[in-house]
């Protein structure tokens, strides 16, 4: 692992509110509570998780293309990935877990939130999708022997958690032999103090104010050297994520200057 540490040091850590056995929780009680309070909002378009909704297409896209890349699996299907399985870490309300359900995945989506895991529950019966929800954490699933997994999405997840690199290397030990997990987070820069924290909370009110901490945000170099030193882990990327004011989209881009995927492969 790097010298450098973007965190604003440890929290202090919470048991795993799913009561699963292994090791300390490492989400922030504070955010779990602000999500929480917003539970009944996540599948509102014009709602608190509007931005998400907006960057959820970019997402899906890149999810896509590099699944089917990584498995060998042929697109034109309507339910490529049948027989693999996904975990999705802080699944919110579910608006990754659904699509990933309707792909073929056999999904698994766990949360810190009960509120969240109830929302995502109801509205994935609603829609007729078979999808495991469970309260707690992604730690209590290795510690209570939780097979692999094929594909992790650990999408806007790390940069709330106590122990970043500490929590990558344990996310990295639960993917499958020939599986990949797929790490969306904030870059630490300037520009994403500016329009990814002062902006989007306090101008745009995008999100609540509050919700991220800038001191958390972690650099592409920081969170590649995290993945490198995890065992058997393969880091590719940073790959870049831009929104156009103008047209209201965000698209793939080659600035991680705010947001920026990774990609880790294990053999």
């Amino acid at each position: 692992m790097g010298a450098s540490n973007d965190t604003a040091g440890p929290r202090k850590p919470k048991t795993d509110p799913g009561g699963t056995p292994g090791p300390a929780y490492s989400v922030d009680p504070a955010d779990v509570a602000r999500f929480s309070a917003l539970a009944e909002t996540w599948w509102d378009p014009k709602g608190p998780f509007a931005p998400l909704h907006r960057f959820n297409p970019v997402r899906l896209g890149f999810i896509r293309r590099e699944a089917l890349a990584r498995f060998g699996r042929d697109g034109t299907g309507r339910r490529p990935f049948e027989g693999l399985r996904l975990l999705d870490i802080g699944c919110g309300g579910g608006l990754l877990s659904e699509p990933m359900a309707r792909l073929g995945f056999e999904v698994t989506a766990v949360d810190a939130s009960e509120q969240n895991i109830g929302t995502a529950r109801m509205h994935a019966e609603a829609q007729g999708l078979t999808i495991d929800f469970r309260h707690g954490t992604a730690e209590g699933l290795m510690a209570a022997g939780e097979p692999p997994f094929d594909l992790i999405l650990n999408m806007e997840v790390v940069e709330h958690v106590a122990d970043p690199a500490a929590y990558l290397r344990d996310t990295a030990a639960m993917i499958a032999p020939g599986g990949m997990m797929i790490v969306a987070t904030l870059n630490k820069t300037l520009k994403s103090l500016a329009l990814g924290k002062v902006a989007a909370e306090y101008i745009l009110r995008w999100v609540p104010p509050g919700t991220h901490d800038w001191s958390q945000f972690i650099r592409p170099d920081t969170l590649k050297a995290w993945l490198e030193a995890a065992p058997g882990v393969a880091p590719r990327g940073p790959f870049g994520v831009t929104y156009d004011p103008l047209s209201g989209r965000f698209s793939e881009s080659d600035d991680v200057g705010i947001n920026y995927m990774m990609i880790a492969d294990r053999d």
